[in-house]
C-alpha cells in the first residue's frame, strides 16, 4: 500500500512541478507535457536503468501516466490562476515529490536485496533525478548542485529506510512528512551546505 501511495504522491507533485517550470519558461503545450512527464518519471527511469530493473516496468504505469496527464492539463489551461501562487507553493510540491520518490526508490532497492549504498543511491536518483532533468531542459542550474540542502534529504531518507528503522507503512508516512518538512525548513531558514573554494592565482604578463 505504501508503495502505491508514494508513487502517486511523487508522480503528482513532480508532474505539477515540471509543468509549472515549463510555463514559466513559456513553453508551448507540447513542451509543457514533455517537461511535466520527464520530471515525473525521469528519476525512476534513471534508477531502473542503473539498478537493473527492466525498462518496460516504466510503461506499465498507465494509471500514473493518466494522473500526470490530467494534472499537466490543469496546469496549462488554468495557469493564470495558479502561477500567481507558485512562488509560495511550488517549492512545497517539489519537497513532497522529493520525499515520496526518495522513499519509494529506497523501498525498491531493498526489495531487490541490494546493499545499503545502493539503497541510498536509488533514493537520491529517484528523488532528485527528475528535478535535475527538469532544470537542465529548462536551462536552469539544478537544485542538487546549489548550496541549499536538497538531495541530502533524499540520501538521509534512503539511509533510514535502508537501515530498516521504519518497517511499517505508517512509519514510512511519518518519514515522508519529516523528509518533506526538513526540505521546506531548509528553504525557509536558508540552510546551506559548506562550499569549498579554491583561489586561482592569475598570471599577470609584463608588457
Amino acid at each position: 500500500m505504501a508503495w502505491d501511495v508514494f508513487s502517486f504522491i511523487g508522480t503528482a507533485a513532480f508532474a505539477i512541478s515540471g509543468a509549472i517550470v515549463a510555463m514559466e519558461e513559456e513553453y508551448d503545450i507540447f513542451g509543457v507535457y514533455i517537461l511535466g512527464m520527464i520530471t515525473a518519471f525521469g528519476g525512476g527511469a534513471i534508477r531502473n536503468v542503473l539498478i537493473g530493473v527492466p525498462i518496460d516496468v516504466l510503461w506499465s504505469q498507465e494509471f500514473l501516466f493518466l494522473v500526470a496527464s490530467i494534472l499537466i492539463t490543469i496546469i496549462f489551461f488554468f495557469s493564470k490562476y495558479i502561477l500567481s501562487h507558485w512562488n509560495r507553493w511550488g517549492s512545497y510540491f517539489d519537497a513532497i515529490g522529493l520525499a515520496a520518490f526518495s522513499i519509494q526508490g529506497a523501498m525498491l532497492a531493498i526489495q531487490l536485496e541490494m546493499s545499503l549504498f545502493a539503497v541510498i543511491v536509488a533514493a537520491v536518483l529517484t528523488g532528485a533525478g527528475g528535478g535535475v532533468i527538469r532544470d537542465l531542459l529548462a536551462g536552469r542550474r539544478p537544485l542538487i548542485f546549489k548550496e541549499e540542502i536538497y538531495a541530502v534529504w533524499a540520501a538521509i531518507a534512503g539511509l533510514i529506510v535502508g537501515l530498516e528503522f521504519f518497517n511499517y507503512d505508517f512509519t514510512l508516512y511519518i518519514l515522508l512528512i519529516l523528509t518533506a518538512g526538513m526540505r521546506i525548513l531548509s528553504l525557509v531558514f536558508h540552510w546551506k551546505l559548506p562550499r569549498g573554494k579554491i583561489q586561482v592565482l592569475k598570471k599577470v604578463g609584463l608588457e
